[in-house]
């Protein structure tokens, strides 16, 4: 089983970030994707940062459209 979850924000803060991390927990599946609305985030820091909190969490499949 596989998640897909999709983050249409037009402020995505790292609270929101690790609350997706903390799904992955919850859900357990065997494939997580996660999709940010590019322009959702404050600047490339905040960017930078989600995509790392993700990846610590086992979340690798990480785009921004």
């Amino acid at each position: 089983m596989g998640a897909l979850i999709i983050c249409l924000a037009d402020a995505i803060s790292l609270e929101v970030v690790e609350g997706i991390a903390k799904l992955k927990d919850e859900l357990n599946p065997e494939i997580m994707r996660v999709v940010f609305k590019d322009s959702g985030f404050k600047d490339d820091v905040v960017k930078t940062n989600a995509v790392q909190i993700l990846k610590r969490a086992g979340i690798v499949d990480v785009r921004s459209l």
